[in-house]
Formats: structure tokens, sequence, C-alpha cells
């Protein structure tokens, strides 16, 4: 995970409490590597999914979606330093069954 992130990083999610009002949760670089370290091998293989659509390059910019087992995630990547980083994250949780 740490090789594919850049190290300024904004993961985004917006929540909603029980009275209806919304804000953005902010995740960084360093609380994503860590919460992936911790668990990022709970879910079991038959369970798992991983399914990525690149939506769209253009030069040194990237566009991707990715569906996993319980959140979506919309990426932003850049070519930083001749290598692919992911710089910009807006994400939804899946609904649980």
């Amino acid at each position: 995970m740490a090789n594919a992130l850049h190290p300024e990083l904004a993961k985004r999610i917006v929540l909603k409490d029980t009275s209806g009002n919304q804000w953005l949760s902010t995740m960084g670089a360093t609380q994503l590597i860590q919460n992936t370290r911790r668990r990022g091998k709970d879910t079991p293989t038959d369970r798992q999914q991983k399914d990525i659509v690149i939506l769209d390059i253009y030069e040194n910019t990237a566009s991707v979606k990715a569906v996993m087992s319980g959140w979506i995630d919309y990426l932003h990547l850049a070519r930083w330093n001749g290598e692919w980083k992911i710089v910009n994250v807006l994400w939804e949780l899946k609904p649980r069954k």
C-alpha cells in the first residue's frame, strides 16, 4: 500500500449522522497504510471482490474505479517521478447484507 500512495493522499467519504447532518471524513496516506496493515486481510478469500476499471488516462493523470467487497473507491492517480501514485480517493461503503 505504501508504494501505491502519494504522501499527500486525501481519501474522503461523505458521512451522515442520525440527524441528517453531513460531513467529509478525511484520511491521509499514513492512516490508510496503518489501517491496511491492521485490517487488510480480514475479508475471507471466498468473499473478496477486487474489480478495477480504468475510467480514463491522459498524459500523467488517470481516473480509476475500484469495486471491493465492502466499498467502492473512485481514485485519481498521477505519474509522480515516473511511477503511478494514488493522490485522491472518494469512496462509499456498500450496504451491509
